[in-house]
């Protein structure tokens, strides 16, 4: 029996280093597919084998071009993100994103109280639909639990059950 060996091509190494120069691209290309914020940004081209120096100049490029901003990448998040959980995991994961305190708060203070509320009513509208007849402890041991697990406060997943037993969720506003 003849064994099989391996052809490797030369020019498809993944063991060479990036090209000088070329950060600039590495990351211009990562933030055409979605924003990042600077921590992960470095994080990324640090992986594909970029020197510190370059990708510390090449991220101070990019923020001077408007290119890179923790603040706009926050309440990005904060916005797309606020339909399915609450203030406290949106901080949560500003932070393991690497975005400064400072900007993760200001970013989650736009989702205002209110806002909280009808995202966390249409959640428990979603997740109570195939329990009819379910009363309020119920709900809340259920229902409740669940919208805490996605780090809204405890008075606001009090209340959106509340005003889901009692019908008065609000529509959509689309």
């Amino acid at each position: 029996m003849q064994q099989k060996t391996r052809r490797t091509c030369p020019s498809s190494s993944k063991s060479a280093a990036p090209p000088p120069g070329d950060t600039v691209g590495q990351a211009l290309d990562l933030l055409s597919r979605r924003a990042h914020s600077k921590w992960e940004l470095r994080r990324k081209l640090r992986m594909k084998g970029f020197e510190a120096g370059a990708i510390d100049a090449a991220i101070a490029r990019l923020v001077d071009l408007g290119y890179l901003n923790d603040s706009s990448f926050a309440k990005g998040l904060v916005r797309r993100r606020a339909a399915l959980r609450g203030p406290r995991a949106l901080s949560a994961e500003l932070a393991a994103r690497g975005v400064d305190r400072a900007e993760a708060d200001e970013a989650v203070a736009e989702f205002d109280l209110e806002a909280q509320l009808v995202s966390a009513t249409r959640l428990a509208e979603r997740l109570c639909a195939r329990k009819p007849g379910i009363r309020y402890r119920e709900m809340l041991d259920t229902v409740g639990t669940k919208l805490l697990r996605r780090g809204f406060p405890t008075h606001v997943v009090y209340a959106a059950c509340r005003s889901v037993l009692q019908g008065a969720a609000q529509p959509p506003e689309d």
